[in-house]
């Protein structure tokens, strides 16, 4: 096997030497965690906790319940997972403001990925953006059940006009991890497609979001 430094570097040094983005989730989470519990050292506790909730977008989407039965895990650990996930949403939020989204889709989802994840519902989400496609304002416009949204053209027609937005990007989730959208996506879409139409606003892209997935219809050459 050829010899690799970094198999033999601690997460810290690693990070150091080669970026954030040369860790593992479980060099993340270890680094994060810093010390491990009796007997068992930070990163294989790291390793354990991962199992345990399946992936680092469970993990800090969980609620307090769900670390009750994990040793060595305490509200206050709890409560700075809690502040990652909420920073990680906060950063995205900021940085979509500051990007013209038209040149840079992969920001677009990584802020959607990151504004959806661990929700228990459909949230459907409207992104405004002005005629050079920069970010004027977003919105969580409706909010439905595990496996259906409601959605009104109309009111999404409403809140264009009052931002006077030339543009707008839907997005919507899947709780249920599967991002492939469904017959009544493709049929909102078209709805929405229409009715911004006809008064010149452009409905760039629908994007659904699932467990480290995301479909485009635009990229899928259905808008």
């Amino acid at each position: 096997m050829k010899y690799d430094a970094t198999m033999v570097m601690l997460p810290r040094e690693k990070l150091l030497a080669f970026g954030p983005q040369a860790l593992s989730d479980v060099e993340l989470l270890a680094l994060f965690l810093r010390t491990g519990r009796p007997g068992v050292h930070v990163l294989r506790f790291a390793r354990q906790m991962l199992d345990h909730f399946g992936s680092l977008r469970a993990l800090l989407s969980a609620d307090l319940a769900a670390f009750e039965h994990i040793d060595g895990v305490g509200v206050a650990t709890f409560a700075q997972l809690n502040a990652v996930g909420e920073m990680s949403r906060r950063y995205y939020a900021a940085q979509i403001k500051e990007t013209c989204l038209l040149t840079s889709p992969e920001t677009t989802r990584e802020f959607l990925c990151a504004e959806l994840a661990g929700e228990q519902r459909e949230i459907f989400i409207v992104i405004f953006l002005d005629n050079q496609h920069r970010v004027i304002t977003w919105s969580r416009m409706f909010s439905g059940t595990l496996a259906h949204v409601e959605v009104h053209p109309r009111e999404i027609i409403r809140e264009a006009l009052r931002h006077n937005a030339a543009a707008v990007i839907l997005a919507h989730n899947h709780p249920s991890g599967k991002a492939e959208p469904s017959k009544a996506d493709h049929f909102i879409t078209r709805q929405i497609v229409h009715t911004c139409q006809s008064l010149d606003i452009r409905v760039l892209d629908h994007l659904v979001i699932g467990h480290g997935e995301c479909v485009s219809f635009a990229e899928r050459g259905w808008i």
